[in-house]
């Protein structure tokens, strides 16, 4: 399928804000039928995100889940562990990483689900997604100046709460029809030992 028709060209790119975190343009493009337009976006290095997988005390398996305070929407949300990607990070060591600092949990076997983009309309961010499964428990490691809770839930619990819009979070609706499609066989995984993020 040809998309000349839709591509635009950038023709000048400025600047805006170079803070910590974000990295913000303003560039001008030229449009497929020749006029000029403003777009304004932000660079991002990428994310990942984990579903992690884990058996409860009565023996079905639940997914492990955070909540925690987002200060732009001004309020606690529930997500999948997720994390931004480190320079020269590879995705499975990022993704093995924010698991453990986030959660506690190491994993034994992994598999990558796919690449989801959150913000296409003002934002590169990319969110690598992962399911991880075979789990075990050590110490958390949080950031300075995080803070989130860690508990675990049903898929039906999950699936519920993102019906009645308890979770609104985008990756996390993203991972949660992963797992729906997961769990019915709909869509496959291919599960492989990983070595420890350590090892990388």
């Amino acid at each position: 399928m040809r998309d000349s028709h839709l591509i635009e060209t950038q023709t000048s790119s400025l600047e805006v804000l170079k803070g910590v975190f974000l990295h913000a343009f303003r560039d001008t493009v030229r449009l497929p039928d020749g006029n000029t337009a403003t777009r304004e976006y932000v660079t991002h290095p990428g994310a990942v995100m984990v579903i992690p997988l884990h058996p409860g005390p009565d023996g079905h398996m639940r997914v492990v889940l955070e909540r925690q305070f987002r200060y732009p929407v001004g309020q606690v949300m529930i997500e999948f562990p997720a994390g931004k990607l480190d320079t020269n990070e590879s995705v499975l060591t990022c993704a093995q990483r924010e698991l453990q600092e986030e959660t506690g949990y190491s994993a034994r076997q992994w598999a990558r689900a796919g690449v989801m983009h959150p913000v296409i309309a003002y934002s590169t961010e990319f969110i690598d997604v992962w399911f991880a499964r075979d789990l075990t428990l050590g110490e958390r490691k949080l950031d300075q100046g995080e803070f989130l809770d860690v508990f675990t839930a049903t898929p039906e619990e999950l699936l519920r709460w993102c019906y009645e819009g308890k979770v609104t979070d985008a990756k996390t609706l993203t991972g949660a029809l992963w797992l729906q499609n997961m769990l019915s066989g709909a869509w496959s995984l291919d599960w492989n030992d990983a070595p420890s993020a350590e090892t990388g």
